[in-house]
């Protein structure tokens, strides 16, 4: 298991990586991997399966997530090592063929991820410029690629700048909404419960969207080895995304579903923007210029995880030993970088965002359920937890295996 302070190779021999990274810049990293294409582009999206019931879908998706959220508390203050949801699932049944199975699981969710938000960012830079997609789409990725490379402390500090940028569109456009409900028709209408099973299944099916939206507080235990006094602040952290991630989230769907038209807000490139315009009859330029932003920086601390988690497996001696070599300058995984880097590249000029949308959020549920199910068994058979980590209820992780396995199953029949 690792220690809080700087690790070694298993001969002792490797460079550790850098402990940069305090409470605060680890939530605004949360909410930056968070709030992103998730909300930017595919609040739209959701509101195309769900309609006027968008607002529950989010709902939906944030209580799911929340159920796995504490797991991932506890595991991460028992267990602070960069392989993250890999070690847990290592540590607790035991077996290093299925802790490299979840590990590679996380990256591909993260890459998977990573290029859902590129292409997302290129309908927003439509707005803005002429420049074609594909050229936009590769020249990001290789942008992201070097600054993830400059070390972990500009990384994650420019996450946390453009995370103040994206909490404070969605709090404009709260602000901006809020006295247009009241008279909006559907206001009374998009947090009702509603009776019938076509209502419900939209709800569902936006929800399978939803969750994909609430995907990134678990990426913040991938920088377990990057942060000070990990066991306390990677649980804090974590609770913390999740909360100021489900608030915002719900405050945009409510406005945007109560002031803007269903189907006029699905078909939209950039949904926000066109909020914006409803609400203040200025141009959305300037969100459009914000999401771009914002768009980038889920997808610069998706690349951030996914290197990070590569170099942990590494470490572990579950992957080849150069994905565990770190560039001597600036202590960041150069080859894990590199790899992420590239397979993003073919993932963006390949595939369309709400496929790779809704294999992000299914590959995510498999990994939580897991992660769940590792904490319940070392809560039945596991050694007592060392003296510090924080400690959920064993009917957390059960009711998070519940909910996640029945997300899974609704999305498959939904498919078949």
């Amino acid at each position: 298991m690792a220690s809080d302070g700087d690790m070694t190779g298993p001969a002792g021999t490797r460079q550790g990586l850098k402990r940069g990274v305090s409470l605060p810049l680890l939530t605004l990293y949360g909410l930056g991997t968070t709030i992103g294409a998730g909300i930017f582009v595919l609040i739209g999206k959701i509101a195309a399966v769900s309609g006027i019931y968008a607002p529950l879908a989010f709902l939906t998706a944030s209580l799911i997530a929340g159920l796995s959220a504490f797991s991932f508390m506890e595991m991460s203050s028992r267990y602070p090592e960069a392989a993250g949801e890999a070690a847990y699932v290592t540590e607790s049944f035991g077996s290093r063929t299925l802790g490299l199975i979840v590990g590679l699981l996380v990256v591909a969710a993260g890459l998977i991820s990573t290029s859902a938000i590129i292409i997302g960012f290129a309908g927003y830079l439509g707005e803005l410029t002429a420049l074609p997609a594909p050229v936009s789409q590769a020249g990001i990725v290789i942008l992201l690629a070097v600054l993830v490379a400059a070390g972990v402390g500009v990384s994650v500090m420019a996450a946390a700048i453009v995370t103040l940028l994206e909490v404070g569109v969605l709090v404009a456009l709260a602000v901006l909404g809020v006295p247009e409900l009241a008279g909006a028709e559907h206001t009374g209408a998009v947090l009702a419960i509603p009776a019938d099973g076509a209502a419900f299944y939209g709800i569902m099916a936006g929800a399978v969207l939803a969750f994909y939206a609430f995907i990134g507080f678990e990426d913040i235990v991938n920088l377990a080895e990057e942060t000070r006094n990990p066991r306390r602040a990677l649980p804090a952290a974590i609770l913390l995304t999740l909360i100021c991630t489900a608030v915002l989230y719900m405050l945009a769907a409510i406005v945007g579903i109560g002031t803007v038209d269903a189907e006029k807000l699905a078909a939209s490139p950039a949904p926000l923007a066109l909020i914006f315009e409803e609400l203040s009859a200025g141009s959305g330029r300037i969100i459009s210029a914000i999401a771009v932003i914002s768009v980038l920086n889920g997808a610069l601390v998706q690349i951030i995880m996914a290197s990070r988690v590569l170099y942990g497996l590494s470490r572990r001696g579950l992957l080849p030993g150069w994905l565990g070599t770190v560039l001597p300058r600036v202590q960041t995984p150069g080859p894990a970088i590199l790899i992420s880097a590239g397979t993003v590249m073919v993932l963006t000029l390949s595939l369309d965002i709400v496929r790779l949308a809704g294999a992000t959020s299914i590959v995510a549920l498999c990994i939580f359920t897991l992660v769940n199910a590792a904490l319940l068994r070392l809560k039945w058979s596991g050694p007592p937890p060392e003296p510090g980590p924080t400690i959920v209820p064993a009917i957390l992780p059960a009711l998070g295996i519940i909910a996640s396995l029945a997300l899974i199953g609704f999305e498959a029949w939904r498919v078949l």
